[in-house]
C-alpha cells in the first residue's frame, strides 16, 4: 500500500523542506541528522501497511483472520480423528472399551462394537494421518485369546485443521447469509462446518413444499460414509419431520444423502519409450487418472454435473514417464466423453493398455 514510501523518497521529501541555502549534501550535518529519522519513518509506513493488511479478511494472516472471524462466532474447523473399521479373530473375543492398539501410523483405541469380531477404532492422532493405514495392528496390552487384528477400512475420515484459505473463503461467504434463516447459502455454510463433509449441494423443494435435500461428499471428496450422513442428518433435522429439533427452521423437512460413485474404466492403445513397458507404467498411469478424477470431484459442488473427458484422461496418462503416445481411448467401452448425473461422481475403475 505504501510501496512508494522508500527511504530515498522519504529522505528527498524531508530535504526538500529545508532551504537550499543550507548544505544538504550526503556528508553534511543536516543530511546526517535527517537520514536516521527518514529510515524510521519508512519503517512506520511498512508497519502501517502491515496493519492495513491485517485489518481486512482478504489479506489478513491466519492469526488475524481468526481474530476477525471470532467476532462472527467462527473459528477454523479443528482437526478430527479418523474412525477405522477393524476385524478381529476369533470373533468371540470381547475387547474392552478404550483398549489400545498400535500400527505403523500411530495408536488406535476401541470406540465401539459393531458386531462380533468387528469394532470401531479411533485414531488417537487427529488429522488425515489416520486415513492412511490398513493392515495388521498389535494390542498395547495382552488380550487373552486374540489371534489376529486388522484395520480393513475407514468409516469416518479424519481431517487436518482447516487451512487458512478454506477458512477465509468460509468466513467471507458467511456475510452472504443471515443467521440460519434457512436460505440456500446458510445450508451450504453449516453443512461444510460438519465433521467429515467436504462438499455439498442443496436442492430446495425437491419433494414438495418445505422439503430440502442436502447431498454431500466426504472430506476426501468421495462418497460420504454412512456415519457422516447420519451425523449431518442429526444436526439438521434428526427425525426428518420439520419440527425444528435440529438447525433447520420449523417447517423444513431436511434429507441428507450422499452421491453415487460410478466406476470409470479406461482402455487405450499406448506407445512406450525405449526400455519401458505397460508393467512399468500401469501403477503410475492409474494414479494419474485418479488424480484427474479427484480434481473433477473437487469441482462437483460448483457444477450442475460432471463429465469425464477423453482429452483429460489422455493428458493424465501422457504425464507418466515412459508413455510417449496414446490412441483409441475408451471410457467404460465408449469412445467418447462420459457425462454423469447431478449426484454422481467418477471413481477409478482401472486403466488397461489394449
Amino acid at each position: 500500500m505504501f510501496e512508494e514510501m522508500t527511504f530515498e523518497a522519504v529522505l528527498e521529501r524531508m530535504l526538500d523542506r529545508i532551504d537550499d541555502a543550507y548544505d544538504k549534501r550526503e556528508s553534511s550535518p543536516i543530511y546526517a541528522a535527517i537520514a536516521p529519522a527518514a529510515l524510521e519513518i519508512v519503517n512506520l509506513y511498512a508497519a502501517l501497511g502491515d496493519m492495513m493488511d491485517e485489518s481486512f479478511a482478504d489479506t489478513a494472516s491466519r492469526e488475524y483472520l481468526i481474530r476477525l472471524a471470532a467476532s462472527r462466532g467462527m473459528k477454523p474447523k479443528a482437526a478430527t480423528k479418523a474412525i477405522a473399521l477393524a476385524e478381529f479373530t476369533p470373533d468371540t473375543v470381547e475387547l474392552a472399551e478404550d483398549a489400545e492398539f498400535t500400527a505403523e501410523e500411530g495408536f488406535y483405541r476401541v470406540a465401539g462394537k459393531i458386531s462380533p469380531g468387528r469394532y470401531k477404532l479411533e485414531c488417537k492422532t487427529p488429522g488425515e494421518i489416520g486415513n492412511l493405514y490398513t493392515g495388521q495392528i498389535i494390542p498395547v496390552d495382552y488380550i487373552s485369546g486374540l489371534e489376529t487384528a486388522e484395520i480393513t477400512g475407514i468409516l469416518s475420515y479424519g481431517e487436518d485443521e482447516e487451512g487458512t484459505e478454506s477458512f477465509r473463503s468460509r468466513y467471507m461467504a458467511s456475510f452472504e447469509a443471515d443467521e440460519f434463516g434457512g436460505n440456500k447459502n446458510d445450508y451450504i455454510n453449516r453443512a461444510l462446518m460438519q465433521r467429515g463433509v467436504g462438499a455439498v449441494k442443496v436442492e430446495p423443494v425437491w419433494n414438495g413444499a418445505g422439503t430440502v435435500r442436502l447431498v454431500i461428499l466426504g472430506a476426501d471428496f468421495r462418497k460420504a460414509s454412512a456415519e457422516t450422513v447420519e451425523e449431518t442428518q442429526r444436526v439438521f433435522d434428526p427425525d426428518r419431520n420439520g419440527l425444528g429439533d435440529g438447525l433447520a427452521p420449523i417447517g423444513h423437512v431436511v434429507t441428507v444423502e450422499t452421491v453415487e460413485e460410478i466406476p470409470v474404466s479406461v482402455t487405450a492403445g499406448l506407445t512406450f519409450d525405449n526400455g519401458y513397458s505397460w508393467g512399468d507404467c500401469k501403477e503410475k498411469a492409474e494414479a494419474a487418472v485418479e488424480a484427474y478424477f479427484s480434481e473433477l470431484r473437487r469441482d462437483w459442488s460448483g457444477k450442475e454435473s460432471l463429465s469425464v473427458r477423453i482429452s483429460g484422461v489422455n493428458t493424465a496418462v501422457l504425464s507418466v514417464e515412459g508413455i510417449l503416445d496414446i490412441e483409441n481411448t475408451r471410457l467404460n467401452g465408449i469412445g467418447g466423453n462420459l457425462s454423469f448425473g447431478k449426484y454422481e461422481i467418477p471413481a477409478s475403475g482401472g486403466v488397461e493398455c489394449g
